[in-house]
Protein backbone atom coordinates (compact mmCIF):
# COMPACT_ATOMS: atom_id res chain seq x y z
CA UNK A 1 0.00 0.00 0.00
CA UNK A 2 1.28 3.49 -0.86
CA UNK A 3 0.54 6.57 1.21
CA UNK A 4 1.10 9.88 -0.57
CA UNK A 5 2.30 12.77 1.61
CA UNK A 6 1.93 16.46 0.84
CA UNK A 7 4.99 17.52 2.86
CA UNK A 8 7.91 15.87 4.69
CA UNK A 9 7.06 14.86 8.28
CA UNK A 10 8.52 16.90 11.13
CA UNK A 11 11.29 14.95 12.84
CA UNK A 12 11.06 16.12 16.50
CA UNK A 13 7.52 14.77 17.08
CA UNK A 14 8.46 11.48 15.38
CA UNK A 15 11.55 11.06 17.56
CA UNK A 16 9.50 11.84 20.67
CA UNK A 17 6.78 9.35 19.69
CA UNK A 18 9.37 6.69 18.91
CA UNK A 19 11.05 7.22 22.27
CA UNK A 20 7.76 6.94 24.16
CA UNK A 21 6.78 3.73 22.36
CA UNK A 22 10.21 2.08 22.60
CA UNK A 23 9.69 0.34 25.99
CA UNK A 24 6.62 -1.45 24.62
CA UNK A 25 8.31 -2.93 21.53
CA UNK A 26 9.06 -6.66 21.28
CA UNK A 27 11.77 -6.99 18.62
CA UNK A 28 12.47 -10.17 16.71
CA UNK A 29 13.16 -11.20 13.09
CA UNK A 30 9.74 -12.90 12.79
CA UNK A 31 7.77 -9.85 13.95
CA UNK A 32 5.30 -8.12 11.68
CA UNK A 33 6.43 -4.79 10.22
CA UNK A 34 4.66 -1.99 8.31
CA UNK A 35 4.19 -2.69 4.59
CA UNK A 36 3.28 0.91 3.71
CA UNK A 37 5.32 2.78 1.11
CA UNK A 38 5.45 6.50 1.92
CA UNK A 39 5.61 8.69 -1.18
CA UNK A 40 6.48 12.39 -1.46
CA UNK A 41 5.58 13.21 -5.07
CA UNK A 42 6.87 16.76 -5.59
CA UNK A 43 9.99 17.19 -3.50
CA UNK A 44 11.99 20.40 -3.84
CA UNK A 45 15.42 20.81 -2.29
CA UNK A 46 15.91 23.62 0.23
CA UNK A 47 19.04 25.21 -1.21
CA UNK A 48 20.04 26.96 2.03
CA UNK A 49 19.95 23.69 3.99
CA UNK A 50 21.79 21.95 1.17
CA UNK A 51 24.57 24.55 1.34
CA UNK A 52 24.85 24.06 5.12
CA UNK A 53 25.07 20.29 4.57
CA UNK A 54 27.77 20.71 1.93
CA UNK A 55 29.82 22.93 4.22
CA UNK A 56 29.72 20.63 7.25
CA UNK A 57 30.48 17.52 5.14
CA UNK A 58 33.17 19.08 2.94
CA UNK A 59 31.37 18.91 -0.42
CA UNK A 60 31.84 21.76 -2.95
CA UNK A 61 29.27 24.53 -2.61
CA UNK A 62 27.73 26.87 -5.13
CA UNK A 63 26.97 24.47 -7.97
CA UNK A 64 23.73 22.69 -8.92
CA UNK A 65 24.83 19.16 -8.01
CA UNK A 66 23.36 17.05 -5.22
CA UNK A 67 26.00 15.21 -3.17
CA UNK A 68 25.69 11.45 -3.49
CA UNK A 69 24.57 11.10 0.16
CA UNK A 70 22.05 13.95 0.23
CA UNK A 71 18.96 12.01 -0.89
CA UNK A 72 19.35 9.96 2.32
CA UNK A 73 18.85 13.21 4.26
CA UNK A 74 15.74 13.97 2.20
CA UNK A 75 14.29 10.52 2.87
CA UNK A 76 15.20 10.32 6.55
CA UNK A 77 11.97 11.96 7.85
CA UNK A 78 9.90 9.40 5.91
CA UNK A 79 11.99 6.55 7.32
CA UNK A 80 11.52 7.95 10.83
CA UNK A 81 7.76 8.13 10.32
CA UNK A 82 7.74 4.40 9.56
CA UNK A 83 10.17 3.42 12.32
CA UNK A 84 8.50 5.54 15.01
CA UNK A 85 5.05 4.03 14.42
CA UNK A 86 3.21 1.58 16.65
CA UNK A 87 3.36 -1.11 13.97
CA UNK A 88 7.18 -1.03 13.68
CA UNK A 89 8.46 -3.75 16.03
CA UNK A 90 11.95 -2.43 16.81
CA UNK A 91 12.42 0.22 19.53
CA UNK A 92 13.60 3.54 18.14
CA UNK A 93 15.64 4.24 21.27
CA UNK A 94 19.01 2.56 20.85
CA UNK A 95 18.46 1.70 17.18
CA UNK A 96 21.88 1.66 15.45
CA UNK A 97 22.50 2.47 11.78
CA UNK A 98 24.83 -0.38 10.75
CA UNK A 99 25.24 -0.05 6.97
CA UNK A 100 24.19 1.77 3.83
CA UNK A 101 24.40 0.89 0.14
CA UNK A 102 23.72 3.68 -2.38
CA UNK A 103 23.24 3.52 -6.14
CA UNK A 104 23.24 6.79 -8.08
CA UNK A 105 22.47 6.22 -11.75
CA UNK A 106 23.41 9.68 -12.98
CA UNK A 107 24.30 13.15 -11.74
CA UNK A 108 21.45 14.86 -9.91
CA UNK A 109 20.65 18.55 -9.89
CA UNK A 110 19.40 20.46 -6.87
CA UNK A 111 16.89 22.63 -8.70
CA UNK A 112 14.44 20.12 -10.13
CA UNK A 113 11.55 18.27 -8.49
CA UNK A 114 11.80 14.59 -7.53
CA UNK A 115 9.53 11.87 -6.23
CA UNK A 116 10.81 10.28 -3.05
CA UNK A 117 9.58 7.00 -1.55
CA UNK A 118 10.56 4.96 1.50
CA UNK A 119 9.52 1.49 2.67
CA UNK A 120 10.64 -1.25 5.05
CA UNK A 121 12.10 -4.17 3.09
CA UNK A 122 12.10 -6.68 5.94
CA UNK A 123 13.60 -7.86 9.22
CA UNK A 124 16.69 -10.06 9.54
CA UNK A 125 18.30 -11.97 12.42
CA UNK A 126 21.62 -10.62 13.65
CA UNK A 127 24.02 -12.10 16.18
CA UNK A 128 23.28 -9.09 18.43
CA UNK A 129 19.53 -8.78 17.81
CA UNK A 130 17.34 -7.90 14.83
CA UNK A 131 18.06 -5.69 11.83
CA UNK A 132 15.54 -3.82 9.70
CA UNK A 133 16.25 -2.90 6.08
CA UNK A 134 14.92 0.46 4.84
CA UNK A 135 14.73 1.24 1.11
CA UNK A 136 14.74 4.82 -0.17
CA UNK A 137 14.15 5.62 -3.85
CA UNK A 138 14.26 8.92 -5.70
CA UNK A 139 12.68 9.28 -9.12
CA UNK A 140 12.98 11.89 -11.85
CA UNK A 141 9.83 11.35 -13.86
CA UNK A 142 9.45 7.59 -14.20
CA UNK A 143 13.18 6.85 -13.78
CA UNK A 144 14.71 5.69 -10.50
CA UNK A 145 17.83 7.87 -10.40
CA UNK A 146 18.97 7.15 -6.82
CA UNK A 147 18.27 4.39 -4.33
CA UNK A 148 19.64 3.18 -1.03
CA UNK A 149 19.34 0.29 1.38
CA UNK A 150 20.06 1.06 5.03
CA UNK A 151 20.14 -1.46 7.85
CA UNK A 152 19.28 -0.58 11.45
CA UNK A 153 20.02 -2.86 14.40
CA UNK A 154 17.96 -3.27 17.56
CA UNK A 155 20.11 -5.02 20.16
CA UNK A 156 18.46 -7.69 22.28
CA UNK A 157 19.07 -11.20 23.51
CA UNK A 158 19.13 -13.74 20.72
CA UNK A 159 20.08 -17.34 20.07
CA UNK A 160 21.17 -16.49 16.54
CA UNK A 161 24.83 -17.33 15.79
CA UNK A 162 26.93 -15.05 13.60
CA UNK A 163 24.54 -14.08 10.85
CA UNK A 164 25.33 -14.61 7.18
CA UNK A 165 26.87 -11.52 5.54
CA UNK A 166 24.47 -9.13 3.82
CA UNK A 167 25.12 -7.42 0.51
CA UNK A 168 26.12 -4.27 2.42
CA UNK A 169 28.89 -5.96 4.42
CA UNK A 170 32.30 -4.62 3.44
CA UNK A 171 34.92 -7.40 3.45
CA UNK A 172 37.88 -7.24 5.81
CA UNK A 173 41.15 -6.08 4.21
CA UNK A 174 44.55 -5.00 5.39
CA UNK A 175 44.61 -1.36 6.63
CA UNK A 176 44.52 1.26 3.88
CA UNK A 177 47.26 3.89 3.56
CA UNK A 178 46.57 7.08 5.51
CA UNK A 179 45.65 10.14 3.45
CA UNK A 180 44.84 12.78 6.07
CA UNK A 181 44.32 13.31 9.79
CA UNK A 182 41.15 15.20 10.69
CA UNK A 183 40.53 17.01 13.97
CA UNK A 184 36.80 17.00 14.62
CA UNK A 185 35.30 19.87 16.58
CA UNK A 186 32.84 19.31 19.39
CA UNK A 187 30.07 21.03 17.42
CA UNK A 188 30.16 18.71 14.36
CA UNK A 189 27.09 16.83 15.63
CA UNK A 190 25.16 20.03 16.25
CA UNK A 191 26.07 21.48 12.84
CA UNK A 192 25.23 18.28 10.97
CA UNK A 193 22.01 17.92 12.96
CA UNK A 194 20.95 21.43 11.98
CA UNK A 195 21.71 20.80 8.29
CA UNK A 196 20.20 17.31 8.11
CA UNK A 197 17.37 17.58 10.65
CA UNK A 198 18.71 14.55 12.56
CA UNK A 199 18.95 15.96 16.09
CA UNK A 200 19.34 12.70 17.94
CA UNK A 201 20.55 13.56 21.48
CA UNK A 202 23.55 11.20 21.25
CA UNK A 203 25.04 13.62 18.70
CA UNK A 204 24.48 16.85 20.65
CA UNK A 205 25.42 17.79 24.25
CA UNK A 206 27.73 15.45 26.20
CA UNK A 207 25.11 15.21 28.95
CA UNK A 208 22.44 13.65 26.74
CA UNK A 209 25.01 11.41 25.06
CA UNK A 210 25.99 10.05 28.50
CA UNK A 211 22.37 9.09 29.14
CA UNK A 212 22.76 6.60 26.27
CA UNK A 213 26.08 5.20 27.44
CA UNK A 214 28.57 7.38 25.54
CA UNK A 215 31.26 9.38 27.38
CA UNK A 216 30.57 12.38 25.13
CA UNK A 217 28.67 13.19 21.93
CA UNK A 218 29.30 11.03 18.86
CA UNK A 219 29.37 11.99 15.19
CA UNK A 220 26.48 10.94 12.96
CA UNK A 221 27.35 7.84 10.98
CA UNK A 222 26.05 9.48 7.82
CA UNK A 223 28.30 12.48 8.45
CA UNK A 224 31.34 10.17 8.57
CA UNK A 225 30.50 8.51 5.26
CA UNK A 226 29.63 11.84 3.61
CA UNK A 227 32.89 13.40 4.84
CA UNK A 228 34.87 10.46 3.43
CA UNK A 229 33.07 10.58 0.07
CA UNK A 230 33.60 14.34 -0.18
CA UNK A 231 37.34 13.67 0.18
CA UNK A 232 37.35 10.59 -2.06
CA UNK A 233 35.16 11.87 -4.90
CA UNK A 234 32.58 9.80 -6.81
CA UNK A 235 31.69 9.20 -10.47
CA UNK A 236 28.32 10.48 -11.67
CA UNK A 237 26.95 6.92 -11.95
CA UNK A 238 28.21 5.13 -8.87
CA UNK A 239 27.63 2.45 -6.27
CA UNK A 240 28.70 3.08 -2.68
CA UNK A 241 28.73 0.63 0.22
CA UNK A 242 29.68 1.49 3.79
CA UNK A 243 29.56 -0.29 7.12
CA UNK A 244 29.51 1.61 10.42
CA UNK A 245 31.70 -0.25 12.93
CA UNK A 246 32.44 2.01 15.91
CA UNK A 247 31.24 5.45 17.06
CA UNK A 248 33.40 8.55 16.56
CA UNK A 249 33.61 10.61 19.75
CA UNK A 250 33.46 14.43 19.57
CA UNK A 251 35.74 16.27 19.79
CA UNK A 252 38.32 13.86 18.45
CA UNK A 253 40.92 13.00 15.88
CA UNK A 254 40.50 10.46 13.09
CA UNK A 255 42.53 9.29 10.12
CA UNK A 256 41.01 9.17 6.65
CA UNK A 257 42.57 6.37 4.61
CA UNK A 258 41.91 5.37 1.00
CA UNK A 259 43.26 3.34 -1.88
CA UNK A 260 41.59 2.68 -5.22
CA UNK A 261 37.87 2.41 -4.61
CA UNK A 262 38.16 1.64 -0.88
CA UNK A 263 38.11 4.08 2.02
CA UNK A 264 37.97 3.97 5.80
CA UNK A 265 38.00 6.15 8.86
CA UNK A 266 40.27 5.06 11.70
CA UNK A 267 40.78 6.20 15.27
CA UNK A 268 43.42 5.52 17.89
CA UNK A 269 45.29 2.20 17.70
CA UNK A 270 43.91 1.79 14.16
CA UNK A 271 40.37 1.21 15.37
CA UNK A 272 38.12 1.22 12.28
CA UNK A 273 35.06 3.45 12.62
CA UNK A 274 33.87 3.16 9.02
CA UNK A 275 34.83 1.03 6.03
CA UNK A 276 33.47 1.49 2.54
CA UNK A 277 33.83 1.01 -1.19
CA UNK A 278 33.10 3.18 -4.22
CA UNK A 279 32.89 1.84 -7.74
CA UNK A 280 31.43 3.19 -11.00
CA UNK A 281 28.31 1.65 -12.50
CA UNK A 282 28.79 -0.14 -15.78
CA UNK A 283 27.31 1.84 -18.70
Amino acid sequence: MSLVLTAPPSLPPLLARGALLSPFKRPGPQAEFPRTRLVLPDLRVDLARLAAYERVCGFPTGDDALPVTYPHVLGFPLAMRLMSGRDFPLPLLGLVHTSIAVTRRRALTATRAYELSVHIDGLMPHRRGTEAAVITEMRAGDEVVWESRSTYLARHRTDTPAAAPTVEDVPEHKPLPAVADWRLAADVGRRYGAASGDRNPIHLPPLTARLFGFPRAIAHGMWTVARCLAAHGTPEAVRVRAGFRAPVLLPGKVTYAAEGGRFELRGGEDRVHLAGEVYPLAP
